[in-house]
């Protein structure tokens, strides 16, 4: 933006009258530079008389340019700035200290050097400005501010580079001097906003853009008060920083984000805590360990017992978020739905109480601690979290925004799709019961004992499933499955294994097992392996009730074993044509089984939520007298 736009006499008059030390600055460091001698602190502030005309020319005649229109306004509105930056640049010069860099430390040269065979033009811009450089700054701590004429804009402004030579960091790059001098004010207002006598215009109209921000927020209009807290951020006003959190969080709803002494606030806890406790419960905290983020949270007032606690829940996956009212009756009902499977079901549920939610306090302005709730967590996708944030909440009204579609899609055909976190050499098999609690199936086909686990993040389900080697009494020939266990919309019980071994000729169906009180139904898909002449892709499906079997059939390549009364529906012989591609063989099973026996998945929990686990029985069968095996363990990089 060119500085003729600009109104500097405000601007610079503006910075020195709202002038004070920080509340860390020596009292001497804010003494008049003149020297009273007299002891009194004297507020001088950070400018300088403005620079003649004729100066300013004359020292574009020694350095051989025409200064940019910013940083030429400048001088002539004041001969040189105190900026104070902490651990940085401190005074800028006037017309009569400022001259070429010219590069003394050799900069160009290694940076030159990492360029590398294609650089990026900004690479290339900065490689070259250190012998290019205007040097600004006369009193620093080994930080530089370099004008670069290399690096120019349409309005003539040259980009200012701070360089802070004992960060061993890339130079800061602002667009024009103009930008520096408006971020360095920003910075003298965030240095300061400890002090409580620190209070004048900019202070006042930032705060209120703060609560103007938070009731935007409440109605659902979160694009516009984002652009007022981030700009009240810049100033480091209170509360600024944990509102805009909010919003950053469900907008990038599994990332991370600080919620400051938040934690501590009986108010906020049981929404801020848990959150804070999420990077440490995943493994993501690297800085000292649990010690070190329980001392964190210590130091900003939070009982070391209620962290320990929160931290505990959060990595066994036993954490519910419960908040009161009936935002807390409608997250008991989601979370129902969640944990066996229903996740688009749960969503709505949620949606529709969104506008009941209630904030404990003014620092709130979302239910942030849904993102906490290892069921219902995994739930919120970037669109859902937009979704949250535009939905009037709090009592406060607006329009409500246009409803997400859901996320799964009925049937089956998602699982021949080589889906996140399933390769497509991936095999999968499942169990599907009618009209029963899943509850009851590791009591049908579980091993001795099976209880059903926490919710386990099914990304990482298999990777913490002991391997059979691993376990006491179970031998090598056995087959056992950790799976997934839900519920799917036309109601029935699963259990399902995405990482399943290979289908051989012990194979024995745990249909019969379980359908005592109804029909089950079992489909196995073992991928091709190597080339399809080493070992061919098989398909298998049994169906059984009231203990047992009506039909079963297993394609294997062109070879197709088959018993009992197959309805034509799923004749294999129709769905595995010769001439189809494997995959358009696997579509079409899927398909039909989807069609004729209502069979479904859901997508979405399986691979990116939490559901309940159990180990089931083993799926072949013991070796008969006569006949050998042989176990081959593979291993696989985890990515």
């Amino acid at each position: 933006m060119s500085g003729e736009s600009f109104n500097w006499h405000e601007f610079l008059g503006r910075w020195q009258e709202e002038w004070v030390p920080r509340a860390d600055e020596d009292e001497g460091e804010a003494e008049d530079e003149g020297g009273s001698g007299d002891g009194v602190r004297t507020v001088v502030g950070p400018g300088r008389p403005p620079a003649k005309e004729a100066a300013i020319a004359a020292a574009e005649a020694r350095l051989g340019r025409r200064l940019p229109p910013s940083y030429r306004d400048f001088l002539a509105v004041s001969d040189g700035w105190r900026v104070d930056q902490m651990a940085g640049v401190y005074q800028l010069g006037g017309v009569a200290d400022i001259d070429w860099f010219r590069d003394p430390y050799d900069m160009t040269a290694m940076y030159e050097e990492n360029l590398g065979d294609n650089p990026r033009q900004e690479d290339v811009l900065l490689a070259g400005m250190w012998q290019r450089a205007l040097r600004l700054e006369t009193d620093s701590d080994m930080s530089y501010a370099l004008l670069d004429p290399g690096d120019t804009d349409q309005n003539g402004e040259w980009a200012l580079y701070v360089y802070k030579g004992w960060s061993g960091e890339f130079p800061d790059r602002y667009p024009s001097f103009r930008a520096y001098m408006e971020a360095m004010y920003r910075g003298f207002h965030r240095d300061r906003v400890e002090r409580p006598d620190f209070v004048n215009a900019t202070t006042r109209a930032q705060d209120a853009r703060v609560e103007e921000a938070r009731l935007l927020a409440l109605r659902g209009r979160y694009e516009d008060a984002l652009l007022l807290i981030e700009e009240a951020a810049s100033f480091g006003r209170p509360r600024s920083a944990v509102l805009l959190n909010q919003l950053r969080h469900l907008l990038a709803p599994h990332g991370s984000q600080e919620y400051g002494n938040l934690v501590a606030d009986p108010r906020y806890l049981p929404e801020i805590l848990p959150v804070q406790a999420m990077a440490p419960a995943r493994g993501e905290w690297r800085l000292g360990g649990d010690d070190h983020w329980l001392g964190m949270m210590a130091a900003r007032g939070a009982a070391r017992e209620t962290v320990e606690a929160v931290l505990s829940a959060m990595r066994d996956a036993t954490y519910c978020y419960a908040p009161p009212g009936p935002w807390g009756r409608a997250v008991a009902e989601a979370r129902r739905s969640a944990r066996w499977g229903a996740t688009d079901a749960a969503w709505r549920v949620l949606r529709d109480a969104l506008a009941s939610w209630e904030a404990p306090g003014p620092s709130l302005i979302a239910p942030i601690g849904l993102l906490a709730d290892p069921v219902l967590g995994p739930l919120i996708t970037p669109e859902r979290g937009r979704e949250i944030l535009a939905t009037p909440r709090a009592g406060e009204s607006g329009p409500s925004p246009e409803p997400v579609p859901d996320l799964d899609r009925p049937g089956l055909a998602w699982l021949a799709e080589p889906a996140a976190n399933r390769g497509s050499r991936d095999g999968y098999r499942c169990v599907w019961v009618e009209g029963i609690d899943p509850t009851r199936l590791p009591a049908l086909i579980g091993e001795e004992g099976a209880e059903l686990s926490a919710p386990v993040d099914q990304r990482l389900a298999s990777w913490h499933a002991p391997r059979h080697q691993e376990r006491e009494g179970v031998e090598r020939w056995e087959d056992r499955a950790v799976v997934a266990v839900g519920r799917t919309a036309e109601g029935w019980a699963f259990a399902f294994d995405g990482d399943s071994r290979h289908l051989n000729e012990r194979f024995l169906s745990p249909a019969v097992a379980a359908s005592p009180s109804g029909r089950a139904v079992v489909v196995w898909r073992d991928p091709t392996f190597s080339t399809p002449g080493d070992h061919p892709a098989a398909f298998h499906v049994s169906v059984a009730e009231q203990g047992e079997e009506l039909y079963a059939f297993t394609v294997r390549g062109t070879q197709i074993q088959r018993s009992g009364a197959i309805p034509e529906a799923l004749d294999p012989a129709r769905l595995f044509r010769t001439e189809d591609t494997e995959l358009d063989r696997e579509l079409s099973a899927l398909q039909a089984l989807h069609t004729e026996l209502g069979l479904s998945l859901p997508r979405f929990a399986l691979t990116r939520g939490r559901l309940h686990t159990f180990t089931t029985r083993s799926w072949t069968r013991a070796p008969r007298d006569g006949e050998t095996y042989a176990y081959i363990t593979f291993g696989r990089h985890r990515p």
